[in-house]
C-alpha cells in the first residue's frame, strides 16, 4: 500500500474516533443535563412542598387567630351577660327589700287601723254607759233631792266634764308616748341600716409630702448656687422645701394641698429630668399646673360618677375635684362628701324620699370648702351661693346652708345631710384629732373613776358615753354605792370635757360561796 492509502485510512480512522468521542461527550452531557434537571425538579418539588406547608401553617395560624378573636368576643359577650345578670340580681334584691318594707308598713297600718277601731268601739260603749248613768242619776236626783230638771242637768254635766277631761288627757298622753317611742325606734332603725349598708375606710391626710431622691448629691443641685434653685422653686409653687440631713428624701410642706401636690410632682419631674435651673423650674411648674387642672376635673367627674349624681355643672365638678386636696381635721373632704352622699341617699330611701336627690345634697354639702379661700364667709354660706349660682335645686342649696344646724331646717334632706355628716365625722378613725381625743377621753374617764375609794375596776363603753364602775362590796354598802355614783358623775361633769352626756353606772355585787363535802 502506498502512503496515500495509509493516509486515507488514518484520516478515516481519525474521523471515526472523533465522531465516537463526540458521541460519547454528547451522551455524557445529556446524562449530566438529565441529572441536573432531576435535581432542579427535586428542588422545585421540595420548595413547592415547603411553600405548601407554609401556606397551610399560615392558614392554620390565621384560623387560630380568628378563633381566638371569636372566643374573645364571645367571652366579652358572656362577661357582659354576667354583669347584666349581677345587676338584675342586685335590682331584684332591692325590689325584694322595698317589697318587704311596703309589706311591713301595710301590716303596721292594719294594726293601727285595728287599734283605732277597737278604741272607737270602746268610746261608743262608754258613751252608751255614760248616757245610761246620766239617766239613772237624773231619776235618782229627782226622787231624792227634788231638784229641777235644769239644776240636775247642770250638776251632771259638770261632773261628766270633769271625768271625761281626766280620761281624754290620759289617752292623749298615752298616744303621745307611743308615737314618740315609735318615731325614736324608726329613726334608730334608719340610721343603723344606713351605717351597716355603707362602711368606708378612713385615712388621715397630712400637710407634709416627701420626695425620694436617688442620692444625697441631688440635694445640692436642688438648692443650687447660693440657693437660687430652691428660691425659684418656692416662689413658683408657693410652698416650703426642707432639705435636711434625712437621707434619701426632700420634704415639701404647705397648707394648700393643691400647691403641695403640684410642688411634689414638679420636683419629681425635675429630679428625673436632671436639668435643675430657674428657667426649667418655671417651665416644669407651669406644665404641672396645667396637668393638675385636668386631673382635678377628672377627679370631680369620677366622684360624681361614683356617687351616681349626674348633670353637674363643670364649675361644680372642678370644685369637687379640689376637695380631694382639702382636709378637715385630717379627714379628706372629698371622701367625706362621698360618704355623706351614700348615707343620705340610703336614709332617704329608707323613709320613702328621693334617694337620688339625697345623694346630690350629700355630695355638694361641703362644696363651699373648695372656695372658702376665694370668697368671704363660712363654707355653708359659700356652698349655698355656689349651688344656687350653678342651677341646683332649692333642697340642695338649703342642705349646703343648713347642715350645721345654723338655721331651722325647711326640708327633710337638710336633716338627713346633717345626720350623715355627723355620722361620717364622729366615727372613731374618721378624723385623726377626734381619734386622739377619743382615746384620751376614755383613759381620763377610767382613771377618774378608779381614783375614788372602794372602786375595783372602771370600764368606759359606748365610745365614752357610759362608764361602768365595779365597786368593792366589802368596803361599800348600797347607800355608799349610790353616793359613789353621784360623786363620780359630779367629778366627770366638773373635770372632763366631753360631747353630749356620760352615763355613770355603779355595780355592787355580793357573792357567798360555800362547798358541800
Amino acid at each position: 500500500m502506498n502512503e496515500a492509502t495509509i493516509g486515507l485510512i488514518g484520516m478515516i480512522l481519525g474521523v471515526a474516533a472523533g465522531l465516537s468521542g463526540a458521541l460519547i461527550v454528547t451522551r455524557q452531557r445529556a446524562k449530566t443535563a438529565r441529572g441536573g434537571a432531576e435535581v432542579i425538579l427535586a428542588n422545585a418539588r421540595r420548595e413547592a412542598e415547603t411553600i405548601r406547608k407554609e401556606a397551610d401553617l399560615q392558614s392554620k395560624e390565621e384560623a387560630l387567630r380568628r378563633r381566638e378573636a371569636i372566643d374573645s368576643e364571645a367571652e366579652e359577650v358572656r362577661r357582659g351577660f354576667r354583669d347584666q345578670e349581677k345587676r338584675f340580681e342586685k335590682r331584684a334584691d332591692l325590689l325584694d327589700q322595698k317589697l318587704d318594707l311596703i309589706n311591713k308598713k301595710e301590716r303596721d297600718f292594719e294594726n293601727v287601723q285595728r287599734y283605732l277601731a277597737e278604741q272607737q268601739e270602746e268610746l261608743t260603749r262608754r258613751n252608751l254607759e255614760v248616757k245610761q248613768t246620766l239617766t239613772d242619776q237624773r231619776d235618782v236626783l229627782h226622787r231624792v233631792s227634788q231638784l229641777g230638771p235644769d239644776e240636775a242637768r247642770a250638776l251632771l254635766l259638770k261632773r261628766l266634764d270633769t271625768e271625761m277631761r281626766h280620761e281624754v288627757g290620759g289617752l292623749i298622753l298615752k298616744h303621745e308616748q307611743m308615737l314618740r317611742e315609735t318615731c325614736q325606734q324608726k329613726a334608730r332603725e334608719v340610721l343603723a341600716t344606713a351605717i351597716q349598708r355603707y362602711a368606708a375606710s378612713h385615712t388621715a391626710e397630712t400637710t407634709v409630702s416627701t420626695v425620694d431622691i436617688p442620692s444625697d448629691d441631688m440635694k445640692g443641685r436642688i438648692i443650687g448656687r447660693e440657693g437660687r434653685n430652691i428660691r425659684a422653686f418656692e416662689k413658683a409653687t408657693g410652698v416650703d422645701v426642707i432639705v435636711d440631713d434625712t437621707p434619701g428624701i426632700v420634704i415639701v410642706t404647705g397648707f394648700d394641698n393643691i400647691r403641695r401636690e403640684i410642688a411634689k410632682l414638679s420636683l419629681e419631674k425635675l429630679i428625673m429630668d436632671g436639668r435643675i435651673h430657674p428657667t426649667r423650674i418655671e417651665e416644669i411648674v407651669k406644665e404641672t399646673q396645667e396637668e393638675m387642672e385636668q386631673h382635678i376635673r377628672q377627679l370631680g367627674q369620677a366622684a360624681a360618677q361614683e356617687a351616681n349624681v349626674p348633670a353637674l355643672h363643670e364649675r361644680l365638678l372642678d370644685l369637687l375635684g379640689r376637695l380631694k386636696f382639702r382636709t378637715s381635721y385630717s379627714q379628706n373632704v372629698l371622701q367625706h362628701s362621698l360618704e355623706v352622699a351614700y348615707l343620705t341617699g340610703l336614709m332617704a330611701e329608707e323613709i320613702g324620699l328621693d334617694g337620688a336627690l339625697g345623694r346630690r345634697c350629700g355630695l355638694l354639702h361641703d362644696i363651699g370648702k373648695a372656695a372658702d379661700h376665694e370668697m368671704e364667709g363660712g363654707h355653708p354660706v359659700i356652698g349655698a351661693e355656689l349651688t344656687k349660682r350653678y342651677g341646683e335645686r332649692p333642697e340642695v342649696v338649703h342642705a349646703a346652708l343648713g347642715h350645721h344646724d345654723d338655721l331651722r331646717p325647711e326640708t327633710p334632706y337638710t336633716v338627713l345631710v346633717a345626720a350623715a355628716d355627723a355620722v361620717s365625722a364622729s366615727r372613731p378613725g374618721a378624723r385623726r384629732e377626734t381619734l386622739d381625743k377619743y382615746v384620751r377621753r376614755l383613759e381620763d374617764l377610767e382613771a377618774l373613776a378608779c381614783g375614788f375609794p372602794g372602786v375595783e375596776q372602771a370600764y368606759a363603753i359606748q365610745a365614752g358615753r357610759e362608764i361602768r364602775v365595779i365597786a368593792d362590796s366589802q368596803q361599800l354598802g348600797d347607800e355608799a354605792a349610790a353616793k359613789l355614783c353621784r360623786d363620780i358623775a359630779k367629778a366627770v361633769q366638773q373635770q372632763l370635757t366631753y360631747p353630749g352626756e356620760v352615763k355613770v353606772t355603779v355595780l355592787r355585787e355580793t357573792r357567798s360561796v360555800e362547798f358541800a363535802r
